[in-house]
């Protein structure tokens, strides 16, 4: 993301460009109203009348984000078997991280924005936003399925949470050294774990 803001974006689009920009540069930070502001080169007032509250804020800019990197259009597809579209649904969460140095560089952003502090209530309400906002995105992945009964019966955000923590563990694994059947093995493991909440015959 640039820093550079088109003259023409209404106050609403400034303030969600400079929202990004920040998140992109400080995952861990929580978009304070008055730094944002500042950087729209906006009132706090006209940023508190678009996202009356911090977490409005926060969510719109998460949602936004996901939006750009991981698309729903995938799921939709019901011209492809519901397996491999959410083996690729769950491939675009980890496609951000990328392999070799690439993941090791984004690796080193989070550990910087969230391991290496002391916890604070800031950092862990913006690491919950983040958990928030992949979690209801897996979630709805999953209501998709189960429209189309492809899903075996179980507690929605359960499976998503499990889907997501076996991405999180691939995400470390992108992070080590590795030989050239990484990206094999990790097709493996998401189908393996997908057949593990889809419905069986």
């Amino acid at each position: 993301m640039t820093d550079s803001t088109p003259h023409e974006l209404g106050t609403r689009d400034k303030i969600l460009h400079a929202a990004m920009v920040m998140f992109g540069e400080d995952p861990g930070s929580r978009l304070s109203v008055r730094a944002v502001a500042a950087r729209a080169g906006v009132s706090t007032g006209s940023l508190r009348h678009h996202f009356p509250t911090q977490r409005a804020l926060q969510e719109t800019v998460l949602t936004r984000i996901y939006d750009l990197v991981i698309p729903d259009d995938r799921i939709h597809d019901v011209s492809v078997p519901a397996r491999e579209r959410l083996v690729d649904c769950l491939r675009r969460v980890l496609g951000p991280a990328q392999t070799g140095q690439e993941a090791r560089s984004a690796f080193m952003n989070m550990a910087e924005s969230f391991i290496e502090p002391e916890p604070t209530a800031d950092t862990r309400a913006a690491y919950r936003a983040i958990e928030r906002e992949s979690e209801r995105r897996v979630e709805y992945w999953l209501t998709v399925l189960t429209k189309e009964g492809a899903l075996a019966d179980g507690d929605l955000g359960q499976q998503a949470r499990f889907l997501l923590t076996v991405v999180n563990g691939l995400s470390l694994e992108r992070v080590m050294p590795a030989d050239d059947s990484l990206l094999a093995r990790e097709t493996a493991t998401l189908q393996l774990a997908v057949d593990s909440v889809l419905a069986t015959d």
